[in-house]
């Protein structure tokens, strides 16, 4: 970081101490927490604002313009409120809010709608925490012009963030959000922000009714591909939500559908940021599922499943025929689903006529050919569920919204229909459950069927390796490494790459996007990207062999030739 840079930061934290100490709203953390800075975490805290972008904005709790805070928060719940007022007749203006267990999660969702009501757009809030999907649907339901989830999803317990959605129910686009960064830009964090005081249904504030979230729950139940065939509901299930907003919507949901045989962990039952038994609250990390796998071992369960604290993505293990409890990636949780959801409308007559499975291009490309067997057409998007919400929208405004039968990306998020347009964990576990008694009820393992999929199509091995650079040195650090990848790669160890995609350019009538993707010979590959609410750069690399042996081999040896790139 640069003199003349850091001493921007020291300006901007001396206004800060200044200004918090007199301006509402006042946090007192965050008062405490700058006049205890020392220089070098002014420098981090200040060298920028904090990222606002299509995923709207994530980042660590505490004082400073990058950083989580009332500020940062009621500055881009201002941006938000202006762009809606810009694209929306008064009659129409109305924002959803919802918020999860993370650290002063309620509060920012609290500050946000004072903003809006200050603007006089109306609020509707949920009245405790709810999912994002639940979000998601509050926008459709109440014909809201935009919403706002307050989380980090499965970050640590340290981040908070506040993802924003369009009126049609899914993350906003990047022409909208760049506009929305536009209007945040134009304001003063102290001087052009105003949060009205409100009291909740007494006046544009009002709570989220409980006829909506049943709804919801009606929705999720409705996915269910039976068709009238018969299950065990009595199958053992442990579950846990992560100290997040899952307990109520799944064990609701699940309950409703007969399932009664439902184990919680009960250390992480209830709410709680800190995460304090899972320090990572995301069920594609082991650590994170382990106390709930030796719940599992404990009671002899036949599934584990956890979702994220937003209750957006969820992750499983199942027993192996030893007994020992079996964790199973996204993109094997995936396919299993989507070739059960395939394979029962075959089987019922219930394939709709141009039958659509949408993935994202970093999820395992052996989906297409189980698609292609059932004659379903894949469609595949950049990273994030928002652009398999974007397409179920398209296929809306063509009348083939029922053509649409399941969404899934690598990191563990899926979706069976079109009544959200995010990834949604409840209804993820509801056919995760659904089609775990399905096969169990008929002999069959998670497992065994897995195995079915791989003899049929071929092995292939997907892996996921992140890379971490914290604070401004870190974010150089990326910067310099993407155009270390971007000056040319010829080999990975010894594959070779074939061809290079550089979707920063868009590619296949995608947007732009910091995405590189190396196809290497024998159908292997390998992706980089910077994540978008994290600071890290993520690796995804594809392996095709004959074996699940011969495939780990070659796995690890396109990371060690990747790990030169991060040195």
């Amino acid at each position: 970081m640069s003199t003349d840079n850091y001493m921007d930061a020291n300006k901007e934290y001396k206004r800060w101490l200044e200004n918090c100490m007199e301006v509402q709203p006042i946090d007192k953390d965050m008062i405490d927490e700058l006049k205890s800075m020392s220089d070098e975490a002014i420098e981090d805290a200040f060298y920028r604002d904090l990222a606002f972008g299509t995923g709207g904005l994530r980042g660590v709790i505490g004082a400073g313009t990058n950083r989580m805070n009332v500020y940062t928060v009621a500055k881009a719940s201002q941006g938000l409120a202006d762009y809606v007022i810009k694209h929306f007749p008064e009659g129409q203006r109305r924002i959803a809010v919802s918020y999860d267990s993370r650290i002063k999660s309620d509060l920012f969702a609290s500050v946000a709608a004072g903003v809006f009501a200050a603007k006089g757009i109306s609020v509707s809030i949920y009245k405790e925490l709810m999912p994002t999907p639940c979000l998601s649907y509050a926008v459709r339901k109440l014909h809201c012009s935009a919403g706002i989830m307050v989380t980090a999803s499965h970050n640590p317990s340290k981040y908070n963030g506040y993802k924003v959605y369009g009126a049609d129910g899914c993350q906003i686009t990047t022409e909208a959000a760049a506009e929305i960064l536009a209007e945040i830009e134009k304001l003063d964090i102290f001087e052009d922000v105003k949060v009205e005081s409100y009291v909740i249904g007494d006046g544009l504030v009002s709570f989220i009714q409980d006829n909506v979230y049943t709804s919801f729950v009606e929705e999720v139940k409705k996915q269910s591909v039976l068709f009238g065939d018969e299950i065990d509901r009595n199958v053992s299930i442990v579950y846990s939500p992560l100290n997040g907003t899952g307990l109520k919507p799944v064990l609701r949901t699940l309950k409703e559908s007969g399932y009664s045989n439902i184990t919680v962990v009960k250390e992480q039952e209830l709410p709680d940021g800190n995460f304090t038994t899972c320090p990572y609250p995301n069920p594609e990390i082991k650590e994170a599922m382990g106390l709930g796998m030796e719940y599992a071992a404990k009671y002899n369960a036949d599934l584990f499943l956890a979702t994220d604290p937003d209750c957006d993505r969820v992750g499983i293990a199942v027993k192996d025929n030893t007994g020992q409890y079996v964790l199973l990636s996204g993109n094997e949780t995936g396919m299993l689903l989507l070739d059960y959801t395939c394979s029962q409308r075959m089987k019922h007559g219930k394939m709709p006529e141009d039958p659509v499975m949408i993935k994202t291009i970093v999820t395992i490309d052996m989906a297409e050919r189980i698609a292609k067997k059932y004659g379903v057409r894949t469609v595949n998007v950049l990273t994030g569920f928002k652009f398999i919400g974007e397409q179920i929208g398209v296929l809306e405004s063509q009348g083939k919204e029922n053509s649409y039968i399941f969404g899934f990306e690598e990191s563990y998020g899926y979706l069976s229909g079109s009544y959200v347009r995010d990834k949604d964990a409840v209804d993820g576990a509801f056919l995760i459950c659904e089609m775990f008694a399905y096969y169990k009820t008929r002999g069959i393992s998670l497992l065994n069927k897995l195995n079915e999929l791989y003899k049929e199509y071929g092995y292939c091995l997907n892996a996921l390796h992140s890379y971490t650079f914290e604070g401004a040195v870190g974010f150089d650090k990326m910067q310099s490494i993407m155009a270390k990848f971007r000056s040319g790669v010829e080999c990975f160890g010894d594959k070779k790459v074939e061809i290079t995609l550089d979707y920063s350019t868009g590619l296949d009538g995608l947007p732009k996007s910091d995405v590189l993707k190396y196809l290497l010979e024998g159908n292997c590959s390998v992706i980089v990207r910077p994540s978008g609410t994290e600071p890290k750069i993520k690796a995804y690399i594809s392996v095709s062999a004959e074996s699940k042996e011969a495939a780990v081999s070659i796995e690890q040896m396109l990371v060690d030739a990747l790990e030169l790139y991060f040195n």
